[in-house]
């Protein structure tokens, strides 16, 4: 379970009811494959040694004192297997009859879990637990019962059985609140047209709901179909997504899929989830071995939908997002005018886009929106003249300020020889044009418009008291992956509208290489690309997601990193440009600790008001020890 990372399984074995003794064999036998597979915790459908058909022969001392003898089989047939596994079975204890699961590992019986929403002739779950004997072995029955992974509690299960899911507070919730990570459901739920979609939605949403991961079992193949039909539908989810699951009908004997519980961990202290109030537990420990589980496949681009349809509705919100945000901003500060530095970039087009869409929104014409360009020693024509043709398609207001000769004469002020191109030639550009935005603003009774985004945010890719400074920064929660896509999704819509020449210039910006174009060009075209110089943005953005959103360490995101980039970037370049990425987040948090305002767009800010909250001089020593040690592990120089 290195990483947080875990197999699960569903079986879904082909039942023969009330034939315990053909069934504890087929059992033993997906057992035996799950094992094999790198299953560490399987679950069986609900009441699996005897089929969930068998209705009044429940009650028969016949069939429950062979399930006893079999149960002893199963426990000693899995001995030998690393795997935590939960039996389907009725059990008879002091006059009752009970629908529970057996928790089986290493053959030890852990536990007895009964059924709370019981019916027919089970009885519900007692409210306390109790020691019980069962099957040549000593253990508690009831349903408060954890169990976890010695020396490793992020591995905590816990157990519910069939319609416990559907109680209007399902046993699940309490399990979550004391702890359990991983949640598991005995299931013998019949198949009815649209049965299996909203069991399906049901599961997801209750992971998300217990902030847990979900495996699901229905009972399948074998049933009896008297007055029901079962489909054998398995489920795994977590916190609110669907991981794996087999169709209804599926002859599939086993869904495994790979689960993070580190993602468990990190959204529960996120939400800051409560235990305090929680029943008390009893909690049996067991002594799961470390598996080599191999990396799951993540996203390339966490900030992006790979859905279309779901990419579009979520542009179409972003861009919502920022534009109201923006529009409430200036109403509220009685601002005439919006007033935003455009290069011909990416961001300073966003800005542009916004703000008009801020000013449509206030009944504002949109010449108050003044788009300044201002070009220095880096400008191209190229840069210059999309940043001219997008105003002028929009209906801004354009003007050009060139900045030479401030600057030069800001030269020879502090006394700097303007052929050394270092920090003092790119900042004293960038603190020039904040400078003017600033006094226009001013002037016009309006707001600067920030540019800048989350990606330079997370870098600190600005010039202190430059770029990094505005009235109100509507980027500042947008991602630069996710950027590209919202300006191209609204170059879509002005080709729809018939609006050519807009989305003329914002494809060719698209196409232009993302620079802050302060170092002179070669031969008319950019010479300083961001990207070759802070590394890749796309990861960047993934190191941002899983450090800052789930608190990985960094170890374990270059483990992720290497299984989602290879082999487009060496194991070499993702650890440099990760080390790069957390050296500047750590020594860039200055600037960010007084950011200007701007909307949060989606799960991840760094905000220092509500957003992130790091001291600026916190050190990253031990972040690239992690970094260092794993790079090493995996065979780096």
């Amino acid at each position: 379970m290195k990483d947080g990372f875990l197999v699960v399984g569903a079986l879904n074995p082909d039942a023969r009811v009330c034939n315990p003794g053909e069934n504890v064999r087929e059992l033993v036998s997906l057992a035996e494959r799950a094992a094999e597979a790198g299953v560490s915790v399987a679950v069986t459908p609900e009441l699996a040694l005897t089929g969930a058909t068998a209705g009044d022969l429940y009650l028969s001392s016949c069939l429950t004192e062979t399930v006893e003898t079999v149960l002893r089989a199963y426990l000693d047939e899995t001995a030998e297997l690393d795997l935590l596994s939960f039996v389907g079975l009725p059990v008879a204890l002091d006059g009752k009859l009970y629908n529970a699961a057996a928790v089986a590992f290493r053959g030890r019986l852990l536990g007895l879990v009964p059924k709370t929403a019981a019916s027919g002739v089970f009885s519900p779950a007692p409210e306390e637990n109790r020691v019980v004997s069962y099957a040549g072995e000593t253990c508690l029955f009831g349903a408060r019962q954890l169990f976890t992974r010695s020396g490793a509690p992020r591995l905590t299960v816990a157990c519910e059985i069939g319609e416990d899911l559907t109680l209007p507070v399902p046993p699940s919730v309490c399990h979550a609140a004391a702890g359990a990570t991983l949640i598991v459901n005995l299931a013998a739920d019949p198949e009815t047209v649209g049965r299996a979609a909203f069991r399906r939605t049901l599961v997801s949403l209750h992971s998300a709901r217990v902030r847990a991961v979900y495996v699901y079992a229905g009972a399948g193949k074998g049933e009896s179909g008297t007055d029901l039909v079962f489909s054998g539908q398995g489920i795994v989810a977590s916190l609110g997504k669907t991981v794996a699951e087999s169709e209804p009908f599926s002859d599939r004997p086993i869904l495994s899929a790979t689960v993070d519980l580190d993602l468990v961990l990190s959204e529960r202290r996120r939400a800051k989830t409560e235990t305090s109030g929680a029943p008390l537990y009893d909690k049996t420990e067991f002594d799961l071995h470390e598996a080599d589980v191999p990396t799951p496949a993540v996203p390339r681009l966490p900030f992006v939908p790979s859905d279309p349809a779901e990419l579009k509705r979520r542009c179409d919100l972003i861009l919502k997002i920022q534009a109201r945000a923006l529009a409430g901003r200036m109403e509220r500060a009685y601002a005439k005018s919006a007033v935003v530095g455009v290069s011909g970039g990416l961001d300073s087009t966003l800005a542009l886009l916004v703000s008009v869409a801020a000013a449509d929104l206030i009944g504002l014409p949109r010449t108050a929106v003044h788009a300044v360009t201002m070009p220095g020693f880096g400008t191209t024509g190229r840069t210059r003249g999309n940043a001219e043709k997008l105003a002028e398609a929009l209906g801004a207001s354009f003007s050009e300020i060139p900045i030479n000769r401030a600057v030069e004469q800001h030269f020879a002020d502090v006394g700097h020889d303007p052929k050394n191109t270092n920090a003092v030639y790119e900042n004293a550009q960038a603190r020039e044009r904040t400078q003017i935005l600033m006094d226009i603003a001013n002037g016009e009774g309006g707001l600067v418009v920030g540019t800048g985004d989350l990606s330079e945010l997370a870098l600190g890719w600005a010039t202190y008291n430059g770029d990094q400074m505005s009235m109100y920064g509507v980027n500042a929660g947008v991602p630069k992956t996710l950027m590209r896509h919202l300006v191209a999704s609204i170059a879509s819509e002005f080709e729809e509208k018939g609006e050519t020449a807009a989305a003329a210039v914002l494809r060719d910006i698209l196409a232009t290489p993302v620079s802050p174009e302060l170092l002179p060009p070669e031969n008319g075209e950019i010479a300083q690309k961001t990207e070759g110089i802070v590394g890749p943005y796309e990861l960047h953005d993934f190191f941002l997601w899983y450090s800052v959103r789930h608190g990985f360490a960094p170890g374990k995101i270059l483990r992720l990193a290497v299984r989602a980039f290879s082999p487009d970037y060496s194991l070499d370049a993702i650890y440099g440009w990760e080390k790069t990425f957390f050296r500047r987040f750590f020594s860039q948090q200055f600037k960010r600790s007084c950011m200007p305002d701007g909307p949060k767009i989606g799960s991840l800010s760094l905000s220092p008001r509500g957003g992130f909250s790091m001291p600026s001089d916190a050190g990253s020593e031990a972040w690239i020890a992690d970094l260092d040690a794993r790079y090493a592990a995996l065979g780096g120089r």
